[in-house]
């Protein structure tokens, strides 16, 4: 697989080829870096294998669809089961509240064990590659999304660097408790539940790579804890204003009711925003994985409605908060861009002034979507690489 780069301040169109088997510096990694600049910026073209991974243009309405059954499920050996076994718990952040068992809001009857807080320390699915000793990268994944997505990144970015990649709290495999009885999945919970995660995982200096909504969380912890952070990774997060409000495909589980509903089908609550804000169709050995917890248990439903509802209600704020704070002259934290251009739910315009105006660099990525990670993960873990690598030499 290769990685195409086109630079638009030369003249003539220039195409440098560089294999993602190896990540290290190099001549051409140099020669890239070179022309790193928030007036020059790079375009990666990201080459996938369509006819094994993806169907490319895949139109809006995939993934729609009502069914609680949420297509193929089965207690046999699964691409889920495969990752879960790579995968640790890791146990961060106490658990809040009154301790009270957590309770339906619309009928007060005792919810079920998945959905109740633990007893003193949340527990977070976390997967790991690479050597205990080399730099730490954590790999935070969006709304709504798991660490799967960064699977095909991992393996590049293990092979110079120790890659952590986790599932927030109330997604994927992690603790999912109930709203209002220990986590209320609101911006400063995840904020702080994110500090406690990065102290408990490493004592060293991290490089974040973060998609999508949750980068206005990542930034918000970026500014509170700068001596923790080396560099920080953007993919996809609402820059603008315009960028500041939930796509209607995320919003309707904040609905009443009709949300409730809806995050309880897999094919709504994982194939639908998975699918609908890019260019590609996953396989279905893929998507099972992201199905998976809305199969086995409720408790994935109830925590994306009460993210929704906490996120519909604080992105405005919280996403000019972080514009403000990367507009900020005082921002030291080198920070880098990386733009899927095929995103149906965030538009590019006003991307690339944002970048230009806060002198952060920018990487446009014209094949992916808005979730980049997902699109050309493989892609993705060299450009990650080379923005460290780059970055060290300063």
């Amino acid at each position: 697989m290769a990685l195409h780069i086109h630079n638009p301040t030369f003249s003539n169109t220039h195409q440098l080829r560089s294999s993602l088997t190896s990540v290290s510096a190099s001549p051409t990694s140099s020669y890239l870096f070179s022309r790193y600049s928030p007036t020059k910026h790079p375009r990666f073209f990201c080459k996938s294998n369509n006819q094994d991974d993806y169907l490319i243009d895949a139109p809006v309405s995939v993934g729609d669809g009502f069914s609680f059954s949420g297509g193929k499920y089965s207690d046999q050996p699964s691409s889920s089961d495969e990752w879960l076994k790579k995968g640790k718990w890791v146990k961060a952040h106490r658990v809040g509240g009154s301790g009270l068992d957590a309770k339906d809001p619309i009928f007060g009857l005792t919810m079920g064990a998945s959905s109740q807080a633990s007893k003193d320390v949340f527990r977070w699915f976390s997967i790991e590659s690479g050597n205990v000793d080399s730099p730490p990268v954590i790999l935070i994944h969006g709304f709504p999304s798991q660490s799967y997505s960064y699977r095909k990144a991992l393996p590049v970015l293990s092979k110079n660097y120790r890659a952590i990649a986790f599932d927030w709290l109330g997604f994927g495999f992690s603790d999912k408790p109930q709203a209002g009885y220990g986590f209320n999945y609101t911006l400063d919970d995840f904020v702080s539940s994110l500090e406690s995660f990065i102290d408990e995982v490493t004592t060293r200096e991290v490089s974040l790579v973060v998609q999508g909504y949750f980068s206005t969380t990542v930034v918000k912890y970026a500014r509170k804890r700068p001596e923790k952070i080396k560099n920080l990774i953007l993919l996809n997060p609402p820059l603008t204003p315009e960028h500041a409000k939930l796509p209607s495909t995320l919003s309707v589980f904040s609905n009443f009711l009709l949300g409730e509903i809806f995050s309880q089908d897999p094919l709504r609550a994982s194939d639908k925003p998975l699918t609908s804000c890019g260019p590609y169709k996953m396989k279905e050995d893929a998507a099972m994985v992201y199905r998976r917890p809305y199969l086995t248990s409720g408790s994935s439903g109830f925590a994306l409605n009460a993210i929704s509802r906490a996120m519909k209600k604080e992105l405005k704020g919280s996403a000019e908060e972080m514009r403000k704070s990367l507009m900020d002259k005082n921002w030291k934290i080198p920070t880098t861009v990386c733009w899927g251009q095929r995103d149906r739910w965030l538009s590019y315009e006003g991307v690339e002034d944002f970048c230009k105006s806060s002198g952060h660099k920018l990487v446009e990525l014209p094949m992916a979507g808005h979730h980049v990670q997902e699109d050309c993960g493989e892609e993705l873990g060299g450009i990650i690489s080379r923005i460290i690598s780059k970055n060290a030499l300063f």
